[in-house]
């Protein structure tokens, strides 16, 4: 099995490093004067990290993105990130193997995917519409559509890009959602979960994973937002009955939860359980990439005070306010000094006379 991961290199700066590690991608750059040098990200299940090989003939073997690697070399920093400097690279062989397991690599949510699964089937359980409980559960009862549901990611690199990270994101959003319509009678809380569930369910084919997450050619060609009202409308005309007033509604949260033209949203949220959906799927991913980005600058040894390094995703840095705020402990007291015996002074009764022991 895989003994050191992307997250341990933290606390081994400047030493020597062999590990396995799958390529995330790979690219081939110049320095200023023309010198050719790799430029890598390689990735495990707990973090990625950028490596610089600076001599071509520290390649033995071809890879690509994707392949597993052994890599040898030195844990460095440069302009404050973390980074490795390549001596030896070469593609894993199959007598490698025992040393390692494909799910070393891949990110996976820190949930239990059981529990996980079980608090989704009771949301949609809790449905007082017949019609929308009927659609979430030919969903739910579809045995492809179910296994995929236990282990995609819900993106390639952003918000709960890992193993079980679209179950995460959903029933997380559960919640919310029905916390959310208590507070606002004008939404229709079995309506605005079924979006929920489905505002990102065309991501079972969008997306694509093993040792890495990439997109699938219907993926890069369609996307998720037309390949799921593809996936709706193949599973209500399997339902006798189902109201085509709830087709119009379910269909129009799932192409406007994007919320703007410019992020991919054919149409802008116009019912409030779609724009309640926009602005709540918005938070979800957000926060978790707040959460992610502090563990990060924690782990890279920033402390209470430092900001984060620049985030991209957000536009600018941040700051983990629960380190901010929380009170440096107290330094311990420093001893007190203990007269020699030869230079006590002899003790008083406080009238001046001397006590005799």
């Amino acid at each position: 099995m895989k003994e050191l991961f992307i997250q341990d290199l933290a606390g081994l700066e400047n030493q020597v490093i062999d590990g396995f590690f799958v390529v995330a991608q790979k690219q081939t750059r110049s320095t200023r004067d023309g010198a050719p040098y790799f430029a890598i990200s390689i990735c495990d299940r707990t973090g990625q990290i950028e490596c610089r090989v600076w001599e071509m003939a520290s390649i033995l073997g071809d890879f690509a993105s994707g392949d597993v690697v052994k890599v040898r070399g030195q844990v460095c920093r440069y302009q404050e990130r973390l980074q490795l400097k390549v001596e030896k690279i070469r593609k894993a062989e199959d007598r490698d193997k025992e040393e390692y397991d494909l799910a070393d690599f891949v990110p996976k949510t820190s949930r239990n995917i059981v529990e996980l699964w079980q608090k989704l089937n009771e949301f949609v359980d809790s449905f007082t519409n017949p019609h929308l409980h009927a659609l979430l559960r030919a969903f739910l009862d579809d045995p492809q559509i179910a296994e995929a549901l236990r282990s995609a990611p819900a993106a390639k690199a952003m918000h709960h890009a890992w193993i079980g990270g679209l179950l995460e994101h959903i029933v997380s959003l559960m919640g919310v959602a029905s916390d959310m319509a208590k507070r606002y009678p004008e939404v229709n809380r079995d309506l605005l979960l079924t979006g929920v569930m489905l505002h990102d369910i065309g991501k079972l084919r969008e997306l694509q994973w093993g040792t890495r997450f990439d997109y699938t050619i219907e993926g890069q060609l369609v996307g998720h937002i037309t390949i799921g009202i593809r996936m709706i409308e193949q599973k209500v005309t399997s339902l006798p009955d189902f109201p085509e007033p709830l087709r119009v509604l379910v269909e129009h949260m799932v192409v406007s939860h994007h919320g703007k033209y410019e992020f991919g949203s054919p149409k802008l949220p116009m019912v409030p359980e779609a724009v309640m959906l926009h602005y709540i799927d918005d938070l979800d991913a957000k926060m978790q990439t707040v959460r992610g980005e502090l563990a990060r600058a924690e782990a890279n040894g920033r402390g209470p005070g430092q900001m984060t390094e620049w985030v991209r995703a957000l536009d600018r840095p941040l700051l983990n306010t629960a380190q901010y705020l929380a009170p440096e402990p107290e330094a311990p007291p420093e001893p007190k000094a203990v007269p020699e015996e030869s230079d006590a002074l002899p003790a008083e009764d406080g009238t001046g006379n001397v006590l005799l022991s």
